[in-house]
Formats: structure tokens, C-alpha cells, sequence
């Protein structure tokens, strides 16, 4: 049995996804999209194999957006094309966040912008199906999917849905392949810069806002007084 890592990036370990194949005795290959010397220039030309090669297809995730073809140029056109024929042929393909979000496009949904990107562990609202176990499961992602309103959504949160189901195919905002290693790596390319960016965001935005002396706020409350409703901060995104 053989399965294709899809990655669209040199930095995206195989993790827990490619432990979970490798105990199961099936052969891997590995297809990188952008190179590491094209990391910060990602329009590249990338070509994909048949997909009747392989027995199994997982879809990495990226630091990009589906969505941005003056970024990425052309190259994801491609690879909506080849899950398409993946899913066409009856290969079981498997998309984590950016690729979750790409398999989300071949079957004819939307990327868009999140509101709210969300970024650590994140339990989820699951269907009844039992498919998907509420978590936690750990996100970080800026974007976020929407699917036609044939397919099946497994679960969700207040922010995004995170999973989807059709035929043989599965996508996923979440990322279950997640091990130190993989987050290490992510942060090694850029995901300090995106934490810090996200903290300067919510510094600038409590320090905008009218809010009362912190001493009051630290003061015992004294007899017969009522102490006030929290006011919850929050970054604007």
C-alpha cells in the first residue's frame, strides 16, 4: 500500500499522520510543492502525478491562503485538479488546514478570511456520527472553509468548521499529524513573528481602549458594594 504526502512547504513534518501509516506497514512518498529556497517567493511551477499511483493521499498544510494566486501563483490550480481526479478515482484523500481548505475548493466550496483565526488546542462541536472525537485538537489558521451544503460537516467551532466528509475524502481545519517536532518546525519559519504580531495587535487594541485605573480594579470590594461585570478584552483582527 502505498500513500502520497502532499507538502506544500519544506516545513511540514510528516508527524503523527505519517507514524500512524509507517505502524500500518504502507510504503510513502513525498511530494513538495515549494522548496525550501522558494519559501518566501511560492510561485513556483509544481507538477502532480497521477493520483491512480497511490492507495491514499494526505494534503499537508501552509502558510499561505488557497485564495492568494498573486502569492502563489498558479501552482494550486494544479493541485485542486489532482484531488479532484484523486476523488474521482476513488482514492481516500485526506486535507489538513491549508490542504482541508484546497479539498473544501475541489468540491465547489469557498477560502475566505477568518474573523477570528485561531491558534492552540480547540475542542469542537462534533455531529452525532461519531467520526470525529470533540478533542482537543490543535488549530492555527487564519483562514477558513465553507462547504456546499451536499457535504457533510462533522464539526465545528464558534469560529470555523473544522471537518468535513465526502465518499472517500476527508478534510480537516485541525492538524492531528501535530507533535513538538511539527510545531517546532512551524515556528521556526515564521510562526514566532505570527504569535508576536497577534500579541501586538491585542496590546495596541486594550491600550486604544477607555478602560478604568487598574488600582480601582485591584481594590478590595468594601461592605455592601456590588463589584462590576468584567469587561472582556479582546483584539480586533
Amino acid at each position: 500500500m502505498q500513500v502520497l504526502y502532499v507538502k506544500q512547504d519544506h516545513a511540514s513534518p510528516s508527524g503523527l499522520i505519517g507514524s500512524a501509516f509507517g505502524e500500518l506497514g504502507w510504503d510513502d512518498s513525498e511530494l513538495i510543492v515549494v522548496p525550501e529556497s522558494r519559501y518566501h517567493t511560492p510561485d513556483v511551477q509544481a507538477f502532480f502525478p497521477s493520483a491512480d499511483l497511490f492507495d491514499a493521499i494526505v494534503f499537508y498544510g501552509a502558510p499561505w491562503s488557497v485564495y492568494d494566486t498573486a502569492t502563489i501563483g498558479t501552482w494550486i490550480g494544479d493541485e485542486i485538479a489532482f484531488a479532484r481526479s484523486a476523488i474521482a478515482l476513488g482514492v481516500p484523500v485526506l486535507g489538513i488546514c491549508f490542504g482541508g481548505q484546497m479539498l473544501a475548493a475541489a468540491l465547489g466550496g469557498t477560502v475566505s478570511a477568518a474573523a477570528t483565526p485561531e491558534i492552540g488546542w480547540t475542542s469542537v462541536f462534533a455531529d452525532p456520527s461519531g467520526l470525529i472525537d470533540p478533542g482537543p485538537w490543535f488549530n492555527w489558521h487564519f483562514d477558513r472553509f465553507t462547504v456546499p451544503s451536499s457535504v457533510p460537516v462533522l464539526a465545528r467551532t464558534p469560529a470555523s468548521d473544522q471537518a468535513f466528509c465526502v465518499g472517500r475524502s476527508l478534510g480537516l481545519q485541525f492538524h492531528p499529524e501535530v507533535t513538538e517536532e511539527v510545531l517546532d518546525s512551524w515556528l521556526r519559519v515564521g510562526g514566532y513573528d505570527q504569535l508576536s504580531e497577534l500579541v501586538r495587535r491585542f496590546v495596541t487594541d486594550v491600550a486604544r481602549r477607555p478602560v478604568a485605573p487598574l488600582a480601582p480594579l485591584l481594590a478590595p470590594v468594601t461592605p455592601g458594594a456590588e463589584a462590576g461585570d468584567a469587561t472582556v478584552l479582546t483584539p480586533a483582527r
